[in-house]
């Protein structure tokens, strides 16, 4: 029995030995609304131990008379707020599951991770928006950990922002004139420049990178006089200005469309407005608000019903006071420094939808449905028609369009993407600031890839959209291993160093230890750098296609 005792004894001391050791001090950090308590963490490789504060309020609820309008102050609160589990996510309809996700419309959270508190100089700042064509998504740790950014001495902050109707309805009104989502991603950026110092981070050194909806929203920030000085650079990743998702087609009348289908008629805006705002929330998003009939047929991976839109002058702050084209064409742009690409096999990522839906089936029948949609909305049905001809014989010669040709539906859906990423690019760089632009293709195929291993069935071998993010970030939910001695680590490494020293110092290579200098982008050299096994300078990316669709918008009129 004593024998016993003593074992007993000895498991409860070295339990509490454990839990000693176990014990960090509350890391707290005050914030203008209050005093936050975090919480420290290793990242999933073991070098860094870092600091993490989840579930910040950036803005206050966009709840009942505030919905759809711009965000207004965050709510200071009394004692030490919890800051170590993310807040609510935005209500959306989850595009690769078609589940509503009902969230919370008290969703407005961001998400800081820092490697150090109190550094000898501050350290820059990462400051990331999720895609999802504004519909879906967050900016939570399951698809976006910081770990392997933070092992580059950098602050990442993550955000939340109102999707689809919620976030992106417009009234034409001055309490709805549209872009309440853009204008959470400015409260937050606002936020990050009062706040940031206190987690080490420098609120003049602040770069602002996406991807797809995140990367339009990244270069629309660019464009937005509500955004200028709250940054200094951009990166980019698949999503520009003119991407298919990036400006809304008569965004009035599709809310108009919205109060239709859930049953209420009117001219009104102002009875629109209290109808909406008594609707739940899931009679509120993913539903299908086509305005003209086209729409219905459109390829759906490039469809999106709410987006960020031009707004007329009420008075008020305003997001986007022009189209993106005219303001890039004036030059009427922040001098800032830019880094954007696009993967190879974008379209990879559609495949499941292409295979489940008629959506090829649709676009062999209504052939002006493979033209772009900036180029479909402004131009007449003659024109479409001829262009979606020429288009459809580009890719698919005489042979009908369907599935069992999904490789070049699959690059076509890709080139029309990819064409606008690259357009952007010599647009930037011929801008007279003293701004530079730099181009990316990113080839990294390994065990990370996740979504491209859905064109291994067709022979497509390419970095579908979203996967380059699987080398930037560490996605909880998917529970990928990470080896350090694998060429997929060495990936990570080199994609994170170009990224961070970008946003550091303006240049993605301003050593040689990867062995490699990136050139500038400009429309003499059309320099650009692979980011694959190996990194690789080439010229003039993807040079065909880009003449082909150059003499595609040429013969629609539209200036490329």
């Amino acid at each position: 029995m004593a024998a016993l005792q003593m074992i007993v004894i000895g498991i409860l001391v070295a339990l509490e030995i454990k839990l000693a050791h176990q014990h960090v001090e509350a890391i707290i950090v005050p914030v203008e609304q209050g005093l936050l308590e975090g919480e420290q963490k290793w990242t999933i490789t073991g070098d860094t131990l870092y600091y993490s504060f989840k579930g910040i309020p950036y803005a206050s609820p966009p709840t009942g008379n505030l919905r759809f309008k711009a965000p207004q102050p965050a709510l200071s609160w009394k004692g030490i707020r919890n800051a170590t589990e993310h807040g609510n996510i935005c209500p959306q309809v989850d595009e690769f599951t078609n589940k509503f996700i009902p969230g919370s419309e008290d969703c407005l959270f961001l998400n800081v991770y820092t490697p150090n508190l109190t550094p000898d100089s501050l350290l820059t700042v990462m400051f990331f928006i999720h895609g999802g064509g504004y519909a879906f998504g967050s900016g939570n740790d399951d698809n976006y950990g910081p770990d392997f950014l933070i092992n580059s001495n950098v602050v990442v902050v993550t955000i939340n922002y109102r999707l689809d109707s919620l976030g992106f309805l417009c009234l034409d009104t001055k309490e709805v004139p549209g872009n309440a989502g853009m204008k959470d991603q400015v409260a937050a950026l606002r936020w990050v420049k009062t706040n940031i110092k206190n987690f080490g981070g420098d609120p003049n050194g602040v770069t602002v990178f996406g991807q797809s909806a995140g990367g339009s929203s990244s270069t629309l920030h660019a464009l937005s006089p509500m955004s200028k000085g709250l940054f200094q650079r951009v990166i980019a990743m698949s999503g520009v200005p003119m991407s298919v998702f990036s400006v809304e087609f008569e965004p009035k009348r599709r809310a108009f469309v919205l109060g239709k289908i859930l049953g209420f008629e009117t001219t009104n805006t102002t009875s629109l407005l209290e109808y909406l705002q008594s609707a739940t929330v899931d009679q509120l998003v993913g539903k299908n608000l086509s305005v003209i009939a086209v729409e219905d047929y459109i390829n759906i991976y490039f469809k999106s019903y709410f987006e960020p839109v031009v707004e007329n002058d009420f008075g008020q702050e305003m997001f986007l006071t022009e189209s993106p084209n005219v303001l890039i064409k004036d030059g009427r742009i922040h001098d800032v420094d830019i880094l954007l690409g696009y993967t190879t096999a974008e379209a990879v990522v559609g495949l499941f939808m292409f295979e489940s839906t008629p959506t090829i089936e649709n676009c062999d029948r209504y052939k002006e449905t493979l033209v772009p949609v900036e180029v479909l909305y402004a131009s007449s049905p003659k024109t479409t028609v001829e262009l979606g001809n020429l288009i459809k014989e580009y890719y698919n010669g005489p042979k009908p369009l369907s599935v069992k040709r999904m490789t070049q539906f699959v690059k076509y859906a890709t080139d029309v993407y990819n064409y606008n990423v690259i357009r952007y690019a010599r647009q930037r760089s011929n801008f007279s600031g003293n701004s530079s632009t730099y181009l990316y293709q990113f080839s990294c195929m390994s065990e990370r890839n996740v979504l491209s291993q859905q064109g291994f069935k067709y022979g497509i071998i390419g970095v579908a959209h979203t996967d380059d993010l699987m080398y930037v970030f560490n996605a909880n939910k998917y529970n990928l291993p990470v080896i350090k001695n694998a060429t997929s680590y060495t990936m990570i490494q080199n994609t994170c160093t170009l990224l961070t020293n970008f946003a550091k110092y303006g240049n993605p290579t301003p050593g040689s230890n990867l062995g490699v200098e990136w050139p500038k982008y400009n429309m003499q050299t059309q320099l650009y750098l692979d980011i694959g096994e190996e990194l690789v300078v080439g010229t003039k990316p993807l040079a065909s296609m880009m003449d082909f669709w150059d003499s595609v918008y040429k013969r629609a009129e539209i200036p490329f």
